[in-house]
């Protein structure tokens, strides 16, 4: 029977993610591997046997569809869509987030009390990018309340800044433990959550009440208000797994997902689509959530912190120093 290659899956990747060609009769019999390439660019193979082939996708390759080639295998061409770095020289810690207008702020946290030139960067949907506000000590999550006005948390202070459209700040709420994650119900309460176990919730006048109680995460909480009315955190522990929650209005607690291995940030597409990124080691990379079924890995990419949706189709995943976008199906 003649070599195949019959799918690629994710179909989605950034540079260094790991994807997995899919057929039949990969010639695997000789002590090296079939090359395989990505566009124009060789790719390191990490596994391979008959019927699979584990590639890292090379850096450098131009944002867009790559064509992906065995060696020795004829047929059809297959295809994978390649995130391009849109904004570098970054320190996200939670996901980035995009305004009304395509516009997507990005922060540069800093280490533990860090005083940095700028706190929060802007980057235009021509891919420009502007210094928008400083002063901010370690910002780390950031949302848009009902109005489109933007909120940051800083973990250093215990405090979420209200940010004006000119980049000034001013206090909206404090004495929040580490506030981490952040994210506004549509009725405009906000949602916060400290890392130490304690989700607040934070009324319109910035006055703080407890909402939840989660075990204790030893890096940050990550949170997302579904269209269901429910909110939506993860949190990485010292645990062999962690979940996926969802909280309901009156804060009762459920487990959504309990098999992620370091679960981050987690976000609704424009189609109401849950994902998470999951950043462990050999499976990391942007998972959607459907149903009650398992998670499905639709992007691949180490080291992913965060993600965000724009309401054009475009979705932006970030890892600590790097934005990198793509357009992202209807379906």
């Amino acid at each position: 029977m003649p070599a195949r290659v019959t799918g690629i899956h994710p179909l989605r990747a950034i540079e260094s993610g790991r994807i997995s060609i899919k057929g039949s009769g990969f010639p695997i019999e000789e002590s090296v591997p079939p090359a395989v390439r990505i566009g124009d660019a060789p790719a390191r193979v990490v596994f391979a046997s008959p019927s699979r082939l584990d590639v890292i996708v090379p850096a450098g390759l131009e944002g867009g569809r790559a064509t992906v080639r065995v060696e020795g295998v004829p047929g059809e061409t297959a295809f994978v869509d390649i995130a391009a770095p849109f904004a570098t020289g970054l320190h996200q810690v939670d996901n980035p987030i995009f305004d009304r207008d395509g516009n997507l702020y990005v922060t540069y946290s800093g280490t533990r009390g860090q005083q940095v030139p700028v706190s929060i960067f802007r980057v235009r949907p021509n891919g420009t990018r502007e210094s928008f506000s400083s002063g901010i000590v370690n910002p780390t999550s950031m949302a848009l309340d009902p109005e489109g006005q933007l909120y940051v948390s800083s973990r250093f202070e215990g405090t979420v800044y209200r940010v004006a459209r000119d980049g000034s700040v001013e206090v909206f709420a404090n004495d929040l433990g580490i506030p981490c994650g952040l994210a506004f119900a549509t009725d405009g309460t906000l949602f916060v959550g400290d890392r130490s176990g304690t989700i607040f919730r934070v009324d319109r006048t910035g006055e703080a009440t407890t909402f939840a109680t989660l075990p204790a995460s030893v890096a940050a909480f990550h949170l997302a208000y579904g269209p269901d009315d429910r909110l939506y955190v993860t949190g990485p522990t010292l645990s062999s797994y962690d979940s996926l929650y969802q909280v309901d209005r009156d804060g009762h607690v459920t487990t959504r997902y309990e098999r992620f291995g370091r679960p981050q940030g987690v976000a609704f597409d424009n189609h109401g689509g849950l994902h998470v990124v999951e950043a462990l080691a050999g499976m990391s990379g942007l998972y959607r959530i459907k149903g009650s079924g398992e998670p499905e890995l639709v992007l691949a990419g180490p080291a992913l912190v965060g993600v965000a949706f724009d309401r054009q189709g475009g979705c932006v995943v970030s890892s600590n120093d790097t934005a990198f976008r793509l357009k992202w199906p209807i379906s």
